[in-house]
């Protein structure tokens, strides 16, 4: 679902290639919004994303919790029932849900738990301490399960998460390239701590290509090139890409089909964008 007048996709994804990153919305008198709204929900129905996805070559998928429900999942997890096609989820829990509940949603695919933060939410000092209570209880039960943390933090959180992110025992992905302001560039010190985790680190941190107008200011996000290209060097083997589909407020803006084109500037290597699009999200998810 995109208000904005797309271009044409200029390739098409591999066999088994994985939208790793998208959202579903459903009528709002049957599935009431959370309290905190960050934006005005759309009705962007399952039926509707897959006529996009795959007629670009998509066959696996992985639906997020969207913040407009809160830690209500019915949405999401009723529109995963529909398909059967092979998907995952990644909810938004209580780090203390019983164990039951963490069975039962690992039944029907679940393989993730959300840690979301305003993106645009401004530097407040001690903000980033007051989340370690939830990563730390969510790591020491999604590490046995064989889930993941899923962060979408504001790049200043980014940075100071990443002493965090070196000590979990979970697999974690970050959304958005981590936030990390296009304009300011690849050499930024919280962005070059980041490669440093990525190259150095224990090996279990994934980058989402998602998003990327949330943090460029350039026509064609031009200016975010070199982020994407430096996490493309640095770790190409935990690298996943999602549309971030139905870009909420910003669909006047982008298009899906852009988006996607965006792999061929960044990632101009077939075998690349085949590690980024299949192999990757394959060996995270478990497809």
């Amino acid at each position: 679902m995109s208000l904005y007048q797309d271009e044409p996709a200029r390739f098409r994804a591999p066999a088994g290639a994985c939208d790793a990153h998208f959202h579903v919305f459903g009528p709002a008198e049957r599935y009431p919004y959370g309290d905190e709204l960050r934006y005005a929900p759309p009705l962007a129905p399952l039926e509707d994303y897959l006529a996009h996805a795959q007629a670009n070559g998509f066959e696996r998928f992985v639906f997020v919790q969207p913040s407009a429900y809160g830690r209500d999942n019915a949405c999401m997890l009723d529109a995963m029932a529909q398909t059967t096609l092979p998907c995952r989820g990644i909810v938004d829990v209580d780090e203390h849900v019983p164990d039951a509940e963490l069975d039962r949603l690992h039944a029907i695919g679940v393989r993730g738990v959300r840690l979301n933060v305003r993106p645009i939410k401004p530097f407040e000092a001690g903000f980033t301490q007051t989340l370690l209570p939830r990563i730390q209880r969510l790591d020491a039960r999604l590490s046995e399960r064989g889930w993941q943390i899923d962060f979408l933090t504001p790049g200043w959180c980014t940075h100071e998460l990443l002493p965090t992110l070196h000590a979990l025992r979970s697999q974690h992905t970050i959304a958005h390239m981590g936030l990390f302001l296009a304009k300011d560039g690849p050499d930024t010190a919280g962005f070059r701590a980041f490669l440093d985790l990525l190259k150095n680190g224990p090996g279990r941190t994934w980058v989402k290509l998602t998003g990327v107008y949330r943090m460029s200011e350039t026509p064609g996000f031009t200016d975010a090139d070199p982020i994407a290209q430096a996490l493309i060097a640095t770790a190409p083997d935990r690298i996943i890409w999602g549309s971030d589909y139905p870009h909420l407020s910003f669909a006047d803006k982008v298009g899906s089909n852009q988006l996607f084109n965006l792999l061929l500037r960044w990632a101009p290597d077939e075998a690349a964008r085949r590690r980024i699009l299949v192999d990757n999200p394959k060996a995270l998810f478990g497809f």
